[in-house]
């Protein structure tokens, strides 16, 4: 599309193939590989709600990590843990990376991810040279869909709300960039063919 200056893609779930039906696959093995309970983590973690801390930048995931690993017998330290973590959870999707740099305008990563992760994403996963910028909540100190996330991307940009796109495949956040006048394209296994179009590059 000619008049989307920037496109603001979602990392997990879009850009990156981790989210099946929903759900978060990344620890699928992780009973198997680390004798650890998925489902106890998942429950002290997100159940708790102190991941909306940590994806603002308020908590430390390694510090949140080793607290809850000093509490499981024979447990990895946190950074083996970590490092688990991130490289089961890195299956970037050739497809949407494709779309991504055929679209000529300006491109950066807009995610709810806290800065280690967000780092990784940047070095290890190299994405730090496909686009021009990540902006990752941890380091901002807002997420998606706080109105702080889109105003940091807009004094960065210096566009107009309806110059930029957000690729996502969470509808509230889809939702609350439109409320701002920002164009959204709701990610969908559903929608997804329909990308290429939208970007204006079929």
């Amino acid at each position: 599309m000619s008049d989307v200056e920037l496109v603001v893609w979602d990392f997990d779930g879009v850009l990156n193939a981790n989210v099946v039906k929903g759900r978060f696959v990344w620890a699928d093995r992780m009973k198997e590989d680390l004798g650890l309970d998925p489902k106890v983590f998942s429950a002290y973690l997100f159940g708790s709600g102190l991941m909306k801390d940590v994806v603002r930048g308020r908590k430390n995931l390694s510090d949140v990590v080793d607290t809850w690993l000093a509490s499981q017998a024979d447990a990895p330290t946190p950074d083996r843990f970590l490092d688990y973590w991130f490289e089961q959870d890195a299956r970037p999707d050739p497809e949407v990376i494709g779309w991504m740099q055929a679209h000529t305008g300006r491109r950066v990563i807009g995610t709810n991810n806290e800065a280690l992760r967000a780092h990784y994403i940047e070095t290890s996963m190299g994405f730090a040279e496909r686009v021009d910028h990540v902006f990752a909540s941890g380091r901002l100190g807002v997420a998606k869909p706080d109105p702080g996330f889109w105003s940091a991307v807009e004094r960065w940009a210096k566009l107009r709300p309806d110059q930029i796109l957000l690729v996502d495949d969470n509808a509230p956040n889809i939702a609350a960039c439109q409320k701002r006048g920002w164009q959204g394209f709701h990610f969908t296994d559903d929608t997804r063919a329909d990308l290429p179009m939208r970007l204006g590059i079929v």
